[in-house]
């Protein structure tokens, strides 16, 4: 059983190369790994790696803050050491030990006003990082990302901003990094903008309200795609001292101007992580307790479980832990249809138990995933097809029947949640090779490693 621990790059050499890999990096180099077939139910008790929704929320509201604060439990992937990096070169004195990260904030100033600021393919950190940046002190700043950063347009997001008064251009692809903005430019004040797209450009305008001028009023024309993702950055914005008050369906938003307070922050597991342990004991018919993350997370995904006891799993809910337990020969229950737009980012996990249930299970409300790290619809449709499984893609979801999974070689498409999900479908089938799987540092460096623990055979292939 190989180990699958990190190796990293050189943070220099990604961003020359427009790589989202970062020196918090998995299996640099590793072409591919083979996931075995484990015929046992899988039995276990795991601590799992921090929230990536939590700590880049808590590591910017850190980094603007007045003071100096701590974070526990934080999530070390490409997408945090991007954030930190990003901070760093703004002048953030920014200490991490293990899991535990201390930031003396900025505020509003910015001691490095020319700075250049890398990100990798961390989606948070794009929308987020513009408003505050524009709202904060004087300077010119340039962020950049990695060649898939750079293909997913961020619109809504920028127009939002600069009806607000932010400058940012962006001089190579449209309405997406490179961005260059000026400070102060932020006036703030109403605006207006849809939330069918993407939570997180809600999140970037009200991130930036403490600091800019005149707070803001955020005003929402249609839906939110993901509303606990709003109430998430929300409640972290209040942890570090942040006035502002909404109205129950999040349609209407003011944030005070203020600033930030420095704050002493824990932060718990990864919900969406966890889906992938709680569908191995689905579908091994074993039982595994995740003990850092429960009930009374606000984090959607953990809603996971609900569809797994529709499925025929045994839960056990507690404030802080979650237990699952599968039924006897991992045979699941199907013949449902169910609406995943609310906790999306699961969609591919279920996507890989279906063909294990004894009906078809249909998936529809997440159109929006075709626009994420692949076009997830149609990745998880190629991949479930080529394995023999029948499927039905529609534009926001997809069919999956019954069936039993052959032996796959597959591309990850550089999307960690692919990686992650057809990995739970071969430990379940007959095993899977999974090519170029590092892409699981951006939320989960030691995913591979974790199922090793679990007993599962994970071998790297070595390069030609």
């Amino acid at each position: 059983m190989a180990t699958t621990e990190t190796t990293g790059v050189d943070a220099a050499t990604a961003e020359a190369e427009g790589s989202g890999l970062s020196p918090w990096s998995a299996l640099v180099g590793v072409p591919a790994v083979d996931v075995a077939r484990h015929p046992a139910p899988i039995t276990a008790e795991i601590a799992l790696p921090g929230s990536k929704s939590y700590s880049n929320r808590a590591l910017l509201c850190a980094a603007m803050a007045e003071g100096r604060s701590t974070l526990r439990g934080l999530l070390r992937s490409d997408d945090s050491y991007w954030c930190i990096d990003s901070l760093r070169r703004l002048g953030a004195r920014v200490a991490v030990d293990g899991t535990t990260v201390e930031i003396d904030g900025l505020g509003r100033r910015r001691p490095r006003p020319e700075a250049r600021l890398y990100i990798g393919s961390a989606g948070t950190t794009a929308r987020f990082l513009p408003g505050l940046l524009a709202a904060g002190g004087p300077g010119r700043f340039t962020i950049d990302a990695s060649r898939q950063m750079r293909g997913r347009p961020m619109a809504a997001l920028l127009a939002a901003l600069r009806a607000l008064g932010a400058d940012i251009t962006c001089p190579e692809t449209p309405e997406a990094p490179p961005l260059e903005i000026v400070a102060p430019s932020l006036l703030g004040g109403p605006v207006t903008l849809s939330g069918a797209l993407s939570s997180q450009f809600i999140s970037g305008v009200l991130l930036a309200g403490p600091l800019a001028l005149n707070g803001v009023h955020v005003l929402i024309a249609d839906h939110v795609v993901q509303k606990d993702y709003v109430a998430m950055t929300l409640d972290m914005m209040e942890t570090f001292g942040a006035v502002l008050e909404a109205d129950p369906d999040l349609m209407d938003m003011r944030v005070e101007p203020g600033g930030y307070r420095p704050a002493d922050v824990g932060l718990e597991a990864d919900a969406s992580t966890a889906t992938y342990f709680f569908a191995l004991a689905a579908v091994t018919g074993g039982r595994v307790t995740v003990t850092n993350v429960g009930t009374a997370t606000r984090q959607p995904d953990l809603r996971f479980i609900d569809v797994l006891e529709r499925m025929g799993c045994a839960v056990a809910r507690e404030p802080q832990a979650v237990t699952v337990t599968g039924p006897a020969g991992g045979r699941l229950t199907g013949g449902f249809d169910v609406d995943m737009q609310p906790l999306s980012d699961a969609t591919l996990t279920l996507a890989a138990i279906a063909p294990f249930a004894d009906a078809p299970v249909a998936i529809h409300g997440v159109e929006h995933i075709r626009k994420h790290e692949s076009d997830r619809i149609a990745v998880i449709c190629a991949a479930l097809a080529s394995l023999g499984i029948g499927v039905e893609e529609r534009p926001d979801g997809l069919t999956v029947h019954p069936g039993r999974p052959t032996h796959g070689d597959l591309a990850t498409h550089d999307d960690h949640r692919v990686a992650m999900a057809l990995a739970v479908l071969g430990v379940a089938a007959e095993g899977v090779r999974l090519r170029d799987p590092g892409c699981v540092s951006k939320t989960c460096p030691p995913f591979f490693d974790l199922l090793a623990g679990l007993g599962v055979g994970v071998s790297r292939v070595p390069a030609p």
